[in-house]
Order: C-alpha cells, then structure tokens, then sequence
C-alpha cells in the first residue's frame, strides 16, 4: 500500500484541531477515496466505515411506542376540553386515570399501549403516586401546553429518574439519609455547560483554579477548561498502568490518584466508565478517592459523567460512594439509541460541599450574588446550587422560562420506567451483548490483545498502536515509528486507503499513538474489516522498516 497522499508538514497542521474536527477530515478524504484515486483504472466501490462517532445504531422501540400511545390519549383528553375543529383545551386532573384505564381497555392493538399501561402500574406502585395526578402529569407534559413547572424538573418526574439513577448508578444501593435532587437539561452537553458555568459565576470556581482531569477523557472536558473563560490550572490523572505482557490497562496507578490529595486541586472531572477506554473506575481508585476527600482534601468537588454506567454489571457511581462531594451528569443518549432527544440530568445530594461553600463565603461576595439573583427570591442567598444552575441556564432574568421541554421529560420518565419492567432489563442485556461482540470481532481481525476487565463496558475502545508495535516487534519498531511519522499518521492512511474512520486518541488526552474506535454504530461485521484494516496498515509499517534495515 502506498503512503498518506498528505505530506509528513500537512498531516502535523490537521492534529492540532479537536478530533471530532478532525474526523470531518477524515470523512471527506474516505469519501474522496471511496472510489478509488481519480484516473485510477478498475476503479471499485467501497463502503465508508465510520466509527469515529459515537452514536448508536440501535433504537428502544417499546419506549417509543409507549410515548405515542399516550400521545393518542393526551389529544383525546385535549378534545374532551374543548373540540372545535383542530383546536383543544388544556387536559384537566380530576377523572384522568379513570378515562387513562378506560382508554386503555378500549385499544387492545395500538402499540405500545400495554407498555405504557404496565409502565403507569409500576410507577404508582413502586412511588406511590396518586393515581390522577401522575396520568395528568403524563398526558399535559406530552401536549407540551405549559412551562415547566417547577422548571428545575416536573415532581412525578424527578421521583421516577431519582429511582432510574437508585438502580443503574447506584447498583440499587443509593445512599442511606440523602436526598437527590435532578436538573433535567438538553442531553449532556447541556449539563457540562451548565456546570462549569454556574460554579464559575457563582465564585466556587475562579478563573485560573486548579482542576483536575482524569485522562483519556471526552475530549470536551479537556477542552472547556483551556478557554479563556476558564483557564483552569489543568493537572492530569493519566491511565498509565501496564499488564506484564506490555498491554496497556488503561487504569490509574495509585501515585496518579495520589494528585487528588493537593487541597489546591479544587474539582475533579472524570468520565466513568472512560472514554474513549470504556472502564469502570476500580474499586481500588474508587476507594482511593473516598479516603482522599475523607482525609486530605474534604471540599474537592468531583464531576463525574456515568453516561456508559449501564453497559457495566453492578456499575456504582462515585456519587454513591461520596454523595456529598459528587455532581453527577448523566446522559439517555448511548443506552436508548436517542441522541436526538437530547435527554440529560444532573444529580446533586442535598447535602453537599457545594451548597456549604456558598454559606461559607465572605460578605462581599454573597453581596455579588445576592444581586445576581435578588429577583428571584427574597434570600437570595438561601437558594441551592442546583437552583441556581437552572436560573444560570437562561441567564437568571429568563429563569421563568427555564426548564427541559414537557415533551421530552416524558420520553425521560418513560425511558426510565422502561427499565425497571423485565423487557427494560433485557433489552439492558441485549446491548450489552452487541458491543461485547463487536469488540471481540474487532480484534480478531487486528489480531490485537487487550486487558481482561470485568469493568469494561466496550462501548469504545481505545488501542494503543504504539505500545503493540513495541509488544509484537520490539521497541526498535516503535522507535521507527515515532521518528519518521506523526502520530495520526495510521488514521490519515487508513481513511484514504480504506475508507475507515477513526478517532485520534491523543485528542482525548490519551497516548498520541491511541486510536478510538466507537463499537456502538457500524454492524457487527464491519468491526471485523475494521481490524483488518488496520492490521494491514499496521504490516505496511512493519515492512517498511524491514526496507530500512529493521
């Protein structure tokens, strides 16, 4: 095979820019070569393989269902207000679960019905609702007729996804005396954003904090605290352990860990499981951290990002462990296939270090902030951090209209109810198995090891061609490679040559000669040609450091 097209200078310029800037790169010379080069005799048609994305390609139909039957009887409830050609009234309260039950009876075939009627029978049993005022809840938010109200999260709402969050981060063991308070935001993103922002303008955080990241991590979170907004002191927790056969383990030494002790390093951000390696924190980091905060570093603030907990058996977030001192971000997207929903939560325990930083703070600043939110209430300075995000999230003057669509806060309840019934839990299961059988084809075509972990969600992987090179040829084959190319250089070669699109894993902190490969959005199959793909690419380099001399 022949070289990148790009030169050694060009190739250098292009991994400066954010990977998912990157990968467009990617996309348009795979595109290019799909084809084959032009003038090219015989040319032949491949198919481009992106995996450098991470969304998924599997949808929760039930769910989905569930939320269009109950659309059916929320219109049917607006009618009965009020019908006058395509105009309704507002769904009211008194009588809404008997038509709910009676609606149900009546429509044995429309889909999704049964679940939806199994999910409000399990929902009343399980918080003990009363029975009319949930349905309502339900069928008003599903015709989106209203503000949010209360804008932080409707209430049936919020005890549904505090018991979602119970089973799934909390591996069923939440913590005993604490409350959990939600924020529901557009999707993750949306919550990062929110964090930064208000711990920034609420003086918790300065600009030019220490902080402190655990790396590889989403690549957002190593670059939000680099703008000049921020310009956070970064210090990096690297994932540096190797097993003895020289693959890496992509877990924390104890001595990396030992840097969350500094009480300089004020807050700590970590995805968990990883991304791009896909791991659950062990229990032995996880341990760590408690002792840590326990005995040297009381008020350091973790924000920790469980978007891939569910893909891990008995997963528990540090927030359980350490409730007091864990904002936790939590995204729908990746498990139900619904990126486009842009469904999202953060998670704080009443109890906890932030809100007693803000008590603690001096006259002048609670002045500051007293004046910054002074139209929202008349003791400003009573009102919780997490309050205070959702009036920063419309910069406090519009926090009237602050809130998550209606609409897509059923989806969240229905999302979640879905999976404490016995088809949610299999389903949990069956996308489990998906990625799990995509890795293992993965790498039996790149004939690459990987470390044994009963922690890993697969979600993505992250292989470091470097440390394989230096595995299976030596490090005079490594040494070869880090001298005469850049780092990206495999990723360059393979779009161009095979239409394959991955992700550097230097831009997510992780080693430069890391590659990224998202396993949650190309068929089965295609996993294995990708390791071909890049088995091949792997043997051009070997060859040619044979022709040199090697």
């Amino acid at each position: 095979m022949p070289r990148s097209s790009l030169s050694r200078e060009e190739i250098r310029s292009f991994a400066q820019l954010s990977p998912f800037e990157l990968k467009d790169k990617f996309i348009a010379i795979a595109t290019a070569a799909q084809s084959g080069r032009p003038g090219q005799k015989g040319r032949t048609t491949r198919a481009m393989l992106n995996a450098g994305r991470g969304n998924p390609n599997w949808v929760a139909t039930g769910p989905r269902e569930a939320y269009h039957a109950l659309g059916y009887f929320a219109i049917e409830e607006s009618r009965r207000v009020w019908t006058a050609d395509n105009l309704g009234g507002m769904p009211e309260e008194a009588g809404c679960a008997e038509r709910f039950d009676r609606f149900v009876r009546t429509r044995p075939g429309l889909p999704g019905v049964e679940l939806l009627r199994a999910s409000v029978d399990l929902a009343v049993k399980r918080f003990g609702f009363e029975r009319d005022a949930f349905v309502h809840e339900l069928a008003d938010a599903s015709i989106g007729d209203n503000y949010p109200v209360p804008d932080r999260i409707l209430p049936h709402t919020e005890q549904i996804v505090r018991g979602y969050l119970a089973d799934e981060m909390f591996d069923h063991r939440p913590p005993e005396g604490q409350t959990l308070s939600l924020f529901a935001t557009e999707g993750g993103t949306a919550a990062m954003c929110y964090v930064f922002d208000s711990l920034l303008k609420n003086g918790v955080l300065n600009r030019g904090d220490r902080i402190a990241l655990m790396v590889p991590v989403f690549t957002p979170y190593v670059e939000i605290p680099e703008l000049d907004t921020y310009d956070f002191d970064v210090v990096r927790v690297e994932a540096s352990l190797f097993t003895e056969t020289g693959v890496r383990q992509w877990r924390y030494p104890e001595e990396e860990i030992a840097k969350l002790a500094d009480p300089s390093v004020k807050l700590v951000c970590c995805a968990n499981p990883s991304n791009p390696p896909s791991l659950a924190l062990s229990d032995r980091v996880t341990e760590q951290i408690v002792s840590i905060v326990a005995e040297r570093n009381p008020n350091l603030i973790v924000v920790t990002d469980d978007v891939y907990g569910t893909f891990v058996e008995g997963f528990r977030s540090l927030a359980a462990d350490l409730p007091r001192n864990t904002l936790l971000v939590y995204s729908y997207s990746k498990h139900y296939g619904a990126t486009g929903w842009r469904l999202g939560v953060i998670a704080l325990h009443d109890d906890n270090v932030i809100d007693a930083m803000l008590a603690a703070q001096d006259r002048e600043q609670k002045a500051r902030l007293d004046r910054r939110y002074g139209t929202l209430t008349l003791d400003p300075g009573t009102m919780r951090f997490i309050d205070r995000m959702v009036a920063d999230s419309r910069q406090v003057a519009l926090n009237h209209t602050a809130g998550l669509s209606l609409p897509q806060q059923v989806m969240m309840v229905l999302f979640s109810l879905f999976d404490m019934l016995d088809e949610g839990q299999a389903y949990k299961h069956r996308i489990r198995e998906i990625v799990q059988q995509r890795l293992e084809l993965l790498l039996e075509g790149a004939h690459m090891k990987i470390s044994e972990d009963p922690k890993r969600a697969a979600y993505y992987i992250e292989l470091d061609l470097l440390a394989e090179a230096e595995r299976t040829r030596g490090k005079a084959f490594a040494a070869f490679l880090e001298q005469h190319y850049e780092p990206v250089d495999p990723l360059f070669r393979l779009a161009e040559q095979t239409s394959v699109v991955l992700l550097n894993g230097g831009g997510f902190d992780g080693p430069e000669w890391s590659v990224r490969v998202s396993l949650a959005n190309l068929d089965d199959l295609d996993y294995l040609k990708i390791g071909h793909h890049l088995r091949a690419i792997f043997d051009e380099y070997a060859e040619e450091w044979r022709a040199q001399g090697g």
